[in-house]
């Protein structure tokens, strides 16, 4: 009987040790999803935040380009020659190109730092969990 009763005893410690394991490997896991839908969450955020700047400066860009348009044409219309005609269309030309390229320049810019903001919270949970 006392064999018996240490074979119990063992096979209940087994179990206990067991369930525990099982518990800490339920919690490791469940905090491994929160951590990843925490990541997630941050991503998307900093992503909309991206977009929105990206927006504002799309739409700022489109008003400064537009009142460029009307300056030039109002400088179209003023011109008394030929030569004032291509004068002005140079310089609007010339001015136009600089802008853009400025401008896509900026946007690239832009692109990839809310590419890199957007991925700082998932770098940071998979530095937890590794």
């Amino acid at each position: 009987m006392p064999e018996t009763r240490r074979m119990a005893e063992e096979a209940n410690r087994l179990g206990q040790d067991a369930q525990q394991q099982a518990r800490r490997v339920g919690q490791e896991f469940q905090d491994a999803a929160q951590g990843g839908f925490e990541a997630a969450s941050g991503s998307f955020s900093e992503i909309n935040r991206g977009f929105q700047a990206i927006a504002a400066e799309m739409t700022d860009f489109s008003k400064k380009r537009l009142e460029d348009v009307i300056h030039a044409w109002e400088q179209l219309l003023r011109a008394r020659s030929f030569p004032d005609v291509v004068e002005v269309q140079t310089r609007y030309a010339q001015r136009a190109y600089d802008d853009y390229m400025s401008e896509m320049s900026k946007l690239g810019e832009m692109y990839l730092d809310t590419t890199r903001s957007a991925v700082k919270p998932i770098e940071q949970a998979s530095k937890r969990f590794t």
